[in-house]
């Protein structure tokens, strides 16, 4: 396994995560914890998950898989999403993130978070409110590190500005999604993250299992996949265009005689500016499967194929910036 230093911190992460987003919903209790402990002898110390995923059961799996394991990992939760009824179930107000990171702390068994993500831009919160919260809880010892998600380049360089002028602790971490057929970070995210030392962690490496190159676009999802239970997912990734180009990459990887899952997942690795790919199995075999793209090396000409299909997707036009 190999490690990167989280941003310019001094923490050490395995560049691959294992996401834990199935677990208490494709994935038992039993199996999950199967699957982490063998992620763990493999080498990754770092396991993602967050209030949202399956109802809270998620985090209770994975507290209970790392237990022993708890000072020898690096556990990275979330808040942001609506977890209940409420008006303030939601959002990263301080009143929100005060009572989720309590919650999440009990289902977790722990006594710290290792780092806590904003999971999701709160159009109705002033960032100052939200770092402010997040700073409490690292002077508490609650959180080590805080990080977000899903924001856009603007938003994260805002807010690194706001904890620079308050002194507050700032985002270490962006967690976004990135794959062979969704490239867009690339234009100014991972730039600004390298300029500003911001670590990447990437989210969706297969697109979902798209990248799997076995689905068939003319069927209907199986029941048992991502596509058939959330329509986020089948809206994201499951259109046409897409199918084209997973066509196109799995011909490159046949050629080269790869995996196209191993493939997909090597090429994320190749990029630097990355921290660490988060993985999400659903059994052992699949994790196995997976890791194994720590393996493979890229050549040159693999990953300029993989740019002419990029092309494809998204034909280069007159862009802003010089």
């Amino acid at each position: 396994m190999q490690y990167k230093n989280l941003g310019r911190t001094g923490l050490k992460i395995s560049v691959i995560t294992m996401g834990t987003m199935t677990f208490g919903g494709q994935v038992n209790e039993a199996d999950a914890i199967k699957m982490m402990d063998m992620a763990f002898e493999k080498g990754i110390n770092s396991f993602d998950t967050a209030d949202v995923y399956t109802e809270g059961r998620s985090e209770i799996f994975t507290g209970k898989a790392l237990k022993n394991k708890r000072h020898a990992v690096i556990l990275a939760t979330k808040v942001a999403n609506k977890v209940g009824p409420g008006p303030n179930d939601m959002g990263t107000s301080r009143a929100h993130i005060m009572q989720a990171v309590e919650d999440s702390l009990k289902r977790m068994d722990t006594d710290y978070i290792d780092l806590y993500y904003a999971h999701l831009p709160d159009y109705n919160t002033p960032i100052e409110e939200t770092l402010r919260a997040l700073d409490n809880l690292v002077q508490q010892g609650k959180v080590r590190y805080i990080a977000c998600s899903n924001f856009r380049a603007w938003q994260l360089l805002k807010a690194l500005w706001v904890s620079d002028k308050n002194n507050l602790a700032r985002f270490d971490c962006i967690q976004s999604p990135y794959n062979l057929i969704t490239r867009d970070i690339e234009s100014e995210l991972l730039l600004s993250c390298v300029s500003e030392g911001v670590g990447v962690t990437v989210y969706n490496p297969l697109a979902a299992g798209l990248l799997t190159g076995k689905h068939d676009p003319n069927k209907a999802p199986a029941s048992e996949t991502r596509f058939a239970m959330d329509a986020v997912y089948n809206k994201r990734y499951w259109l046409p265009v897409n199918f084209t180009a997973v066509a196109h990459l799995k011909k490159i990887a046949d050629t080269h005689h790869r995996n196209l899952a191993q493939f997909s997942l090597a090429w994320v690795m190749n990029n630097p500016s990355i921290t660490s790919t988060i993985i999400g199995a659903t059994s052992a075999k699949h994790l196995e499967e997976n890791i194994g793209a720590l393996d493979l090396k890229l050549t040159a000409e693999e990953i300029k194929a993989c740019d002419d299909v990029w092309l494809e997707l998204r034909p280069p036009r007159f862009f802003y910036g010089r």
